[in-house]
């Protein structure tokens, strides 16, 4: 049981639209196993989706709704499943992780007299200007969790949220399972061969869900412009039903000339054995991210990173101590910067993901952001703010 709660374990729902995959989704299962392993109910409200077993493994139990529709009608017809959730489970703190979702557990929360708790996850844009009231659900936490110090200042500036009730939590990894000693020649080798890399081609990649503001037009551009010739940008993570984009991808590459050096892989499983197999990893989104998952996870193995220099990127990456990074949505910039990393001796970008590991080993661990997360709950349940 949590030190400073009620004798009885504490049952916590974390709510969010769906379980398909990604850095609120982890987190979410993340958080989920903590709450098992502290004595209590792990409850886990959403569409549903390929990680929903995950949740089950970990020790925790789904409870399916419709929670990705963000209709008013939706969202209160969501509140009104969730008020019962609630009452049956007998849930002691609302723990909302998406803007839609979160409307709906709000309300539930307020029915019930339950604890609710927020994750902001993302500097969420706020055009037109209603988005803005919209947004202001993930601010109504009594603690408002932030996933950088980014984020942290954006509840402030937008929400007028009193800097007591944001709690800083970084994004975390398992510093086991993204170790390059885990790492065997045969998975990076099997990789290679689906993906049509032959031995010794350089290898850049770039992870992330196909979208426009995740930089992979500029990734591209990037390519063509550089010195190197023999490096393979690799695109790793699903189009999502954006096929009109990916498609576009491949004709970039073609009117540039670089088709043959693009490889668009989709999504991986087996992501510790991507980021080994990269001589360089990309995070060249266009946009400020609010932490930026793929930094770490890469810095956790050792890789060289090469970042955009705006949101959470730029508190994860110092500048040729742990990475490197380049202005937004500058080609040039981000090919001048992957040729000079290119043109280190091997033993210096080797020192340099060194580093960059041994940064997250003391910063950004999962088992960091569950302690932090488990003590949000205690304050909640003991009364702080």
């Amino acid at each position: 049981m949590m030190e400073g709660t009620p004798r009885r374990a504490p049952v916590v729902l974390q709510v969010l639209p769906a379980l398909q995959g990604g850095g609120v989704e982890r987190g979410t299962v993340e958080v989920a196993a903590a709450i098992v392993r502290a004595g209590g109910t792990a409850l886990v409200a959403s569409a549903g989706g390929r990680l929903a077993l995950q949740v089950e493994r970990v020790g925790g139990r789904n409870i399916i709704l419709p929670l990705a529709g963000k209709s008013p009608l939706a969202m209160w017809r969501n509140a009104a499943g969730l008020a019962r959730v609630i009452a049956a489970e007998g849930v002691q703190i609302v723990h909302a992780r998406s803007r839609a979702p979160g409307w709906s557990a709000w309300l539930a929360a307020r029915r019930t007299g339950a604890h609710f708790v927020t994750t902001y996850h993302a500097p969420y844009g706020e055009r037109p200007r209603l988005k803005r009231a919209y947004n202001a659900v993930m601010a109504r936490g009594e603690i408002v969790i932030a996933i950088s110090r980014y984020v942290a200042g954006l509840i402030e500036a937008r929400h007028g949220v009193d800097p007591a009730r944001i709690r800083l939590i970084p994004r975390g990894v398992d510093p086991d399972t993204f170790d390059p000693a885990a790492i065997s020649p045969e998975r990076k080798a099997a990789l290679a061969a689906a993906w049509g890399i032959a031995p010794g081609r350089p290898v850049l990649m770039l992870p992330g869900r196909l979208t426009r503001w995740k930089g992979q037009q500029e990734a591209i551009a990037a390519l063509a412009r550089m010195r190197h010739r023999e490096p393979v940008v690799v695109l790793v993570g699903s189009d999502q039903g954006r096929q009109s984009y990916a498609e576009g991808l491949d004709a970039l590459a073609g009117r540039l000339g670089v088709a043959d050096r693009v490889r668009r892989v989709g999504h991986e499983d087996d992501m510790p054995a991507a980021y080994a197999l990269a001589d360089i990893v990309l995070s060249a989104s266009t946009e400020p991210e609010g932490f930026g998952r793929v930094v770490i996870e890469a810095q956790a193995l050792a890789r060289p990173v090469v970042a955009t220099d705006h949101g959470g990127a730029a508190e994860t990456v110092a500048q040729g101590e742990t990475g490197w990074l380049v202005p937004p949505g500058d080609a040039a910039a981000l090919a001048a910067a992957l040729d000079a990393v290119l043109d280190l001796p091997t033993a210096q970008r080797a020192a340099v993901g060194e580093r960059a590991r041994a940064a997250v080993q003391a910063r950004y661990t999962v088992a960091a952001l569950q302690q932090a997360t488990l003590q949000v709950y205690r304050d909640v349940l003991a009364g702080g703010r």
